[in-house]
C-alpha cells in the first residue's frame, strides 16, 4: 500500500492567525503615528512595572490575590517574550511559583504550574533551566501526592514535561521525570494504601506528557527494568471507552516502534532456572515481540474503521480514524504522517512521529500563546526546525548571490541533502522489522 495521495489533508491543522497579524500590525502602525520613540519606551517601562507589581503580588497571603497575579503574569508571557524581565526576576518568580505549588489552592496550582512551563521555554536551554528542574522536581512530586484533583495533576504533569524538556541535561534526568509521570497512573502502593483510579483525562495527559519526554531520549539508554510491561499496559489503553485515552496510547506506540526499541518496553521470556541462556531465549523473545505488534496492529486497524454510535460526538471519532489510519500506514508501510501547520504566513511541517508529538503538545501547552513563541522563541523554532520568512530574510540579506543559489536552489547540496535524510528515516523504519526479522530468525 502506498501513502496516502492526500496525506491526510484534514490533519493539516491550520493555525490562521492572519486576520490576527493583520489586526495587530494595523494598530501598531497607528500607535506610531500618534507617539514619538520615548512614547514608546515609557509603553515598555509601564508593561514591565506592571509585571513587578504581578510578582510582588506573589507574596501576599490572601489566594485571590495571587491567583490574578499569576494570571496576569500569564498573560503577559503569552503576548511577548519577556527576556529582559526573565534575566532580572527569574529566581525571583520561579521561586514564589513553587510556594504557590506548596500552598496555594488547584487553581493557584494550575496557574503556578504554567507560569513556570512558560518560564523554561522563555528561558531556554542552560544553566537556568537545569536548576528550574533540579528545584521543581521535589515540589512537584510532593504535589502528586498531596492530592488526587484532576486539574491539578493535569497541570502539574504538563509542568513537570516542559521543565524537563528545556532542563534535562541528561537522560538520567529526563527519565526520573518519565518515571514519576508514569508512577501518577501506576503508584507503588504499600499493602494497607487503596489506588485511586486515576481518570481518563489524566491517563491521556501523564501518556502525552511521558511520550513527549521519550522523543528526547535515545530508547537504548533507557533502563528496560523500569520500562517492562509499558507496551502491554498502553495496549491496553486502545480498548479503553474514551478516544483521547485511545489516541495518545496509539501515538505513544507509534513513537516506541519509530524509535526502534520495543524490546526496552516489552517482557520477553525470561531465562529460565535450568541455567538456559539468553542467547537460547531469543526466538521466545522474538515471537513475544511479533506476537505484541500483530496484536497492535489489529487494534489500530479495529480504531481506523471504528462505526460511530448513537452518542459518539463526530469530530472525535473523524480524529481518531484518521489518527490510528496514520499509526496503521506506519506499522504496515514506514510512512510517518507528513503534517502542516500555518504559522501566520509561515508554513510549520512535521515528517516524524517524533515531531508531532513535540508540536502537539507544545500547541497544547502555549495554547493562544504557541504562535507569538514560534514566531519569536528560536529555542521552539529549533526543536521543530521552523524558520519565519522575516528570519530567512534577513539572512538573505547577508547572503551573496552564489550563497543564495548554494542554499536555496532546489539542486543545492543542503537541500539535497535534506531529502536523503528523509528518505533515509523512512527506509530505515519501512526495513527495521525486517532486519530484526531476519535477525532472530537466524536463532532458530
Amino acid at each position: 500500500m502506498g501513502k496516502r495521495n492526500n496525506q491526510r489533508k484534514n490533519a493539516a491543522m491550520m493555525l490562521d492567525s492572519d486576520d490576527d497579524n493583520s489586526s495587530v500590525s494595523s494598530t501598531s502602525t497607528m500607535r506610531s503615528d500618534l507617539m514619538f520613540a520615548p512614547g514608546n519606551d515609557e509603553v515598555q517601562v509601564e508593561k514591565d512595572s506592571l509585571l513587578d507589581q504581578a510578582v510582588d503580588a506573589l507574596y501576599e497571603k490572601r489566594g485571590s490575590t495571587r491567583e490574578k497575579a499569576l494570571a496576569s503574569i500569564l498573560e503577559a508571557f503569552n503576548s511577548s517574550l519577556q527576556h529582559e524581565f526573565v534575566e532580572k526576576k527569574f529566581a525571583t518568580l520561579l521561586h514564589q511559583c513553587l510556594n504557590c505549588i506548596k500552598k496555594g489552592s488547584s487553581k493557584e496550582i494550575c496557574l503556578a504550574s504554567h507560569v513556570i512551563g512558560v518560564l523554561a521555554l522563555t528561558v531556554g536551554c542552560g544553566d537556568n533551566a537545569n536548576e528550574m528542574l533540579e528545584e521543581s522536581l521535589p515540589v512537584i512530586s510532593q504535589a502528586f501526592k498531596s492530592g488526587s484533583e484532576s486539574t491539578k495533576t493535569i497541570a502539574l504533569l504538563e509542568c513537570l514535561a516542559i521543565i524537563t524538556f528545556v532542563g534535562g541535561n541528561d537522560p538520567e534526568q529526563t527519565e526520573k521525570s518519565m518515571q514519576v509521570m508514569w508512577q501518577v497512573v501506576h503508584p507503588k502502593l504499600k499493602s494497607n494504601v487503596v489506588a485511586v483510579k486515576p481518570s481518563a483525562t489524566v491517563i491521556t495527559t501523564m501518556v502525552f506528557a511521558w511520550s513527549f519526554l521519550l522523543t528526547t531520549v535515545d530508547g537504548w539508554k533507557l533502563n528496560p527494568k523500569d520500562w517492562q510491561e509499558s507496551i502491554s499496559y498502553l495496549s491496553s489503553l486502545l480498548d479503553k471507552d474514551d478516544r483521547s485515552v485511545r489516541i495518545a496510547a496509539g501515538e505513544a506506540l507509534a513513537l516506541i516502534f519509530e524509535i526502534g526499541s520495543l524490546e526496552k518496553f516489552s517482557v520477553g521470556t525470561k531465562s529460565s532456572d535450568d541455567g538456559s541462556t539468553e542467547e537460547g531465549n531469543k526466538p521466545r523473545e522474538y515471537v513475544h515481540i511479533q506476537g505484541l505488534k500483530a496484536k497492535i496492529i489489529n487494534q489500530a486497524r479495529d480504531l481506523s474503521a471504528e462505526a460511530g454510535g448513537k452518542s459518539a460526538a463526530k469530530k472525535d471519532l473523524t480524529n481518531q480514524r484518521n489518527m490510528f489510519r496514520d499509526i496503521l500506514e506506519y506499522f504496515e508501510d514506514g510512512y510517518s504522517p507528513e503534517i502542516s501547520i500555518k504559522v501566520g504566513s509561515d508554513l510549520l511541517q512535521t515528517s516524524t512521529w517524533s515531531q508531532l508529538i513535540q508540536l502537539n503538545f507544545l500547541k497544547h501547552f502555549l495554547g493562544g500563546g504557541f504562535i507569538k513563541h514560534m514566531q519569536e522563541n528560536e529555542l521552539l523554532q529549533d526543536v521543530l526546525g521552523f524558520t519565519p520568512k522575516k528570519k530567512c530574510l534577513d539572512s538573505e540579506n547577508r547572503l551573496s548571490g552564489s550563497e543564495k543559489r548554494m542554499f536555496r536552489s532546489p539542486n543545492s547540496a543542503l537541500n539535497k541533502a535534506r531529502t536523503q535524510q528523509l528518505n533515509k528515516q523512512r527506509m530505515l523504519s519501512a526495513l527495521m522489522w525486517g532486519m530484526m526479522c531476519s535477525f532472530w530468525m537466524e536463532s532458530f
